[in-house]
């Protein structure tokens, strides 16, 4: 096999670290744009990956990264400045000729979304669509990684709660992992994904209090949920000094989950992958100590 090099974005965040993991296991060369150096692109680098320290929104380090590279992955964090870093990338991808790109949208996206993270999404997809690069758009339900967010993990672990404001919404959590082997396996064959857009979804649709049950379940104490309304959720939020974009990207969605944006079952994953994505209560087995803090 001829050994072939992928460019991956948030290469320290959930899905990229585990991506490059699966592409250097595999044989490939891996080089990871990150905001700066420390102790995981270090990690990252002495895995075998060439850590490279740059910026989506500057468009010269978006070449620099994409020059020489098979294909890659844009993953862009909920910030302000999707469509632009979009854009430079599409630029990029398109100079060097590269055969694929995997771009991490989510299951919201829309053009008439309320959340403007997800109205970026949505015309994020159309710009590397008219780019004319090849381009396979993933758009995934809530991670299972939400569950260890401290926002959301602190009430489980102190309170014995989970106080989102989702109401009777359900959804099938899904890993960061199990995305990840999806997306090296796109990058590296991608002939029959191009053009195509896969949601993403664990492999089970629960309800709240049925997540809250399985949490319970490993961790073994009751665990309730409790939904707070748009505005305590709001006020629960700027506890944590989240920046006001990101705080209205989830009020909006908590709105789009109760109305069933997010529901759905795997039927992309343990088809292409070969393997079943975990359950809630794999994920949070495998994270027991983050519960147990």
């Amino acid at each position: 096999m001829q050994q072939r090099k992928y460019l991956i974005t948030g290469a320290t965040g959930k899905t990229g670290v585990h991506t490059i993991r699966h592409l250097l296991k595999d044989g490939h060369a891996v080089r990871a744009l990150v905001h700066q150096e420390d102790e995981r692109s270090t990690t990252l680098r002495d895995e075998g990956a060439e850590v490279i320290v740059g910026d989506l929104l500057e468009h010269d380090d978006v070449l620099r990264a994409m020059d020489g590279v098979t294909g890659a992955y844009l993953c862009y964090p909920v910030h302000p400045g999707y469509i632009q870093a979009t854009a430079y990338f599409a630029d990029a991808a398109q100079r060097a000729g590269v055969e694929i790109v995997v771009e991490m949208s989510q299951i919201s996206a829309r053009r008439d979304s309320e959340s403007h993270a997800a109205r970026d999404h949505w015309i994020a997809e159309r710009v590397l669509d008219w780019s004319g690069v090849p381009t396979v758009h993933i758009r995934p339900t809530f991670f299972s990684e939400w569950l260890v967010f401290p926002w959301v993990r602190d009430q489980i672990v102190q309170e014995g709660k989970i106080t989102l404001p989702y109401g009777t919404g359900r959804h099938a959590p899904i890993a960061a992992e199990d995305q990840a082997r999806l997306i090296a396996i796109v990058l590296t064959q991608p002939s029959s994904h191009i053009g195509k857009t896969y949601p993403l979804f664990g492999p089970v649709e629960l309800s709240q209090q049925e997540i809250a049950d399985e949490v319970g379940k490993v961790l073994g104490r009751k665990i309730t949920y409790s939904p707070s309304t748009i505005e305590q959720y709001r006020e629960h939020l700027k506890k944590y000094a989240l920046p006001e974009f990101l705080i209205q990207h989830f009020l909006a969605i908590a709105i789009d989950y109760q109305n069933g944006i997010f529901a759905g079952v795997d039927g992309v994953i343990g088809e292409i992958t070969g393997q079943a994505p975990q359950t809630v209560g794999d994920f949070v087995k495998a994270h027991r100590h983050i519960f147990e803090q």
